[in-house]
């Protein structure tokens, strides 16, 4: 007999949530993100650990080191990112440039790197969505996470511009709400 054997789960949700990114819908079905899961261990306290280092900028990013908490919390953490390499090709100038000019732009790094073709951001968007919905499906409590993404660039785990991480918690009580600042 397993006693409390869905916190085993986690792990199983964050592969399901990976596989609907990787299938979610993209412009002109060319793919660039890259993805990731995190579990239990010393991964997931060194991304607690880096977001706790980037909420010591000052009192404006507090919101890491509770973000942090809930990464020590989870059961696991999806990660998906954005590893731009070539805008879709249609000029809507969402990024603030034509196609060809995006490529010639010079590349500014903070949190995330840019510019990046908006096309490509609207893709991991989608991807995103679909992910959190199959935890969702699953009853598995997820929060969809900037701090996560800014932490997991800086401990370079991900080729990508941009990244989103995502917790995953299997508990009573869903632990990404009530949350202190």
């Amino acid at each position: 007999m397993e006693i409390n054997p869905e916190k085993e789960v986690a792990a199983l949700v964050g592969k399901l949530m990976l596989a609907a990114a990787r299938t979610a819908p993209k412009a002109r079905g060319q793919d660039e993100l890259v993805t990731a899961l995190v579990v239990e261990g010393e991964e997931k306290e060194a991304l607690a650990r880096e977001m706790e280092r980037v909420a010591e900028r000052g009192k404006a990013f507090a919101f890491f080191k509770r973000d942090a908490d809930n990464v020590r919390r989870a059961e696991a953490v999806v990660l998906i990112g954005l590893d731009f390499k070539r805008p879709v090709g249609v000029n809507c100038r969402g990024c603030g440039f034509d196609c060809e000019g995006i490529l010639k732009a010079e590349r500014s790094a903070g949190d995330y790197e840019g510019p990046v073709c908006a096309m490509r951001l609207i893709d991991l968007g989608i991807a995103v969505g679909s992910a959190v919905s199959v935890a969702k499906d699953l009853c598995v409590d997820n929060r969809v996470m900037y701090t996560i993404g800014v932490a997991a660039r800086r401990l370079g785990w991900l080729s990508a511009q941009v990244v989103l991480g995502i917790p995953l918690s299997i508990k009573g009580k869903n632990i990404f709400f009530d949350r202190k600042a």
